[in-house]
């Protein structure tokens, strides 16, 4: 059978898991009746919850006697890491565009890669029955797009369609039939090459390992294009690292490859189809998986480096062990390591205590997802504020720069101008009108500045703002950037917090606990209207007396107060704080809680 290999590649939410929803559907790999549900590419709790794509999956769907391998891959800078080596395994690339939105950061970001390794993209100009939609401005931005990037002439010649995902269909024309991505479908088989490897099939078998999973009753297993040979279940594979030296001798115990969404077990594997093996208990992603008499290690792309770092420590606060079953730190470091070996974008290193973790990975929605899933997992943590990894270059200290892209309606532009060049230290790069009502503004700003900047983003701009963010570059030290200005409300006391005493604390600013909740010193229960930390009493009920009046002992009635989600926490809090993690709750602290101790140590600092 004929054979094609694509990766879908897009900014976030530009349609990418619907489109691929559409082409399994179109293509028959679900039977009419089947229960499917949507997105059903993103299989993970918190892909489904935060409706983004976290891990590359691949799928599969045979089209007129040619079976095409489709990868989806995550739209998030963060999860960037994952595309790039998806794209060494795939002969070509559907670019998805909003026709609304035209390119984006993170479309621009996926584009150079895959340009760069010498790919000719098919531009699928998306969602284009929007009601703001403008195709043909999006189709020349793309070309623009490519031209500044340093296409080749054959890129630049890039075939296109017009779709609606959603709708499931795609049609050279604008105004064509509008029926069925079969238009799609056609082109995909035509514009996108056979795999070379195909003419290898004579070869030593030779595969360079993409993604690394776990299986629980297959164990470790590895996905990735076969390069050359052909594989047959118990046959024995040696592993290579990237420079050519031996890691393991293994029998190959199972070989799956993709059929619809599901994971077939098959007896060969040929050159040129993406297939996963399993039997290796060492070997991990980048490492090549090869015939005994092979030496040689495949290219493998090296890993963008990370960016920031945070600290997962123990939960010691007085509450700990109450929620979660995992709270020990030899469990945490296992953990961590064994998320390491996975995902190669984390880096997990050991403090000189022995009871935290400095994990350092590509931004704050990585680390966020991370400590989800492991608060999910039962256990419990105490994380750090995020800090920027710096780099020394010739003597200068250096640090990463991020391009900040973000759509407002006017009337909040200077407010966002300000905020980004004036507080954070940013420089304004480009200024344009972007649709009716809106302003495009790109602007690059110190990843230190834009720590916690989200949530403050959104307050700015009532909420109608959109923001987005990549790497950039490196530059030298740009000197302190303000951190948050007010400060908070501490707790002196432990037990249960009254609403009488909240109702009392309101005045000196917002809360973040509300009444009968669990206190204890050292505890931040609310922020402070001041720039000052205030030590208060949760706890204090009301003085009784015997005379009653009616009206005066009445229930109080509280303001609502504010629940912060695992993101906002880690970003609001400040060097000397910590968010306390469990399955059920989370907590903001102070890491010193005795509130003599902490005089001392912020004295001595």
């Amino acid at each position: 059978m004929e054979l094609r290999n694509i990766a879908i590649i897009a900014h976030v939410d530009h349609g990418k898991t619907t489109l691929v929803d559409e082409l399994l559907k179109q293509s028959g790999s679900f039977r009419d009746n089947q229960a499917v549900s949507e997105r059903a590419m993103d299989s993970n709790d918190i892909e489904r919850e935060r409706g983004i794509t976290i891990l590359a999956k691949a799928t599969s769907v045979e089209w007129n006697g040619v079976r095409i391998n489709i990868v989806d891959t995550p739209g998030h800078a963060d999860f960037g890491g994952e595309v790039e080596r998806i794209l060494n395994m795939v002969d070509g690339v559907c670019l998805l565009v909003d026709a609304a939105e035209g390119p984006m950061p993170q479309t621009k970001f996926v584009t150079s890669k895959a340009l760069a390794l010498g790919l000719r993209p098919i531009v699928v100009v998306n969602k284009v029955d929007k009601p703001d939609a403008e195709p043909d401005r999006a189709l020349n931005e793309v070309f623009d797009l490519f031209a500044n990037l340093g296409a080749n002439d054959d890129q630049l010649d890039f075939p296109h369609v017009y779709a609606s995902g959603r709708s499931g269909w795609a049609d050279l024309e604008l105004d064509g039939p509008r029926k069925d991505l079969s238009a799609l479908f056609d082109l995909i088989v035509r514009h996108v090459p056979a795999p070379k490897q195909i003419a290898k099939q004579s070869e030593p078998f030779r595969m360079l390992a993409t993604t690394l999973s776990a299986d629980p009753f297959i164990g470790r297993i590895l996905t990735g294009r076969v390069e050359s040979g052909t594989l047959k279940v118990g046959e024995q594979l040696k592993a290579l690292t990237r420079t050519g030296d031996r890691i393991e001798q293994f029998r190959v115990t199972k070989i799956l490859a993709f059929r619809g969404l599901n994971q077939t077990a098959i007896d060969e594997a040929v050159a040129g189809d993406i297939v996963t093996i399993a039997g290796m208990t060492k070997a991990t992603v980048a490492d090549t998986l090869c015939a005994l008499e092979i030496d040689t290690a495949l290219p493998a792309q090296p890993i963008d480096p990370p960016t920031i770092t945070v600290t997962f420590g123990i939960n010691d606060s007085p509450l700990a062990g109450k929620d979660g079953n995992k709270v020990q730190s030899r469990v945490i470091r296992e953990r961590l390591l064994k998320e390491a070996e996975v995902n190669v974008a984390i880096k997990v290193a050991d403090t000189p205590g022995g009871d935290a973790f400095e994990v350092s990975g590509r931004g704050e929605l990585q680390m966020g997802v991370l400590i989800e899933n492991m608060r999910r997992e039962g256990f419990e943590l105490s994380i750090s504020r995020p800090r920027v990894i710096f780099r020394e270059v010739d003597g200068v200290r250096m640090e990463p720069i991020e391009e900040v892209i973000v759509d407002v309606d006017d009337e909040y532009s200077g407010a966002v101008i300000d905020k980004l060049t004036g507080e954070r230290k940013g420089d304004l790069a480009e200024m344009r009108p972007a649709g009716v009502g809106k302003t495009r503004i790109i602007a690059h700003v110190p990843s230190r500045g834009l720590i916690g900047y989200h949530g403050q983003f959104l307050t700015d701009t009532r909420g109608t703002g959109v923001l987005n963010r990549i790497f950039h570059d490196w530059a030298p030290h740009k000197g302190p950037i303000q951190g948050r200005r007010q400060g908070v409300m501490i707790s002196m006391e432990n037990g249960s917090s009254v609403p009488y005493a909240l109702w009392n604390l309101e005045e000196r600013g917002r809360m973040f606990i509300g009444p009968q909740e669990a206190v204890y010193e050292g505890m931040i229960i609310g922020e402070h209207s001041r720039d000052n930390d205030l030590e208060v009493n949760p706890l204090k009920g009301k003085k009784l007396t015997n005379v009653r009046a009616s009206g005066t002992d009445e229930a109080v009635r509280l303001t609502p107060h504010v629940r912060m989600s695992l993101e906002e926490a880690i970003a609001y809090i400040d060097d000397d704080e910590l968010v306390e993690v469990t399955p059920k709750i989370i907590r903001l602290r102070k890491r010193v809680l005795d509130p003599h101790e902490r005089k001392r140590v912020s004295r001595n600092a």
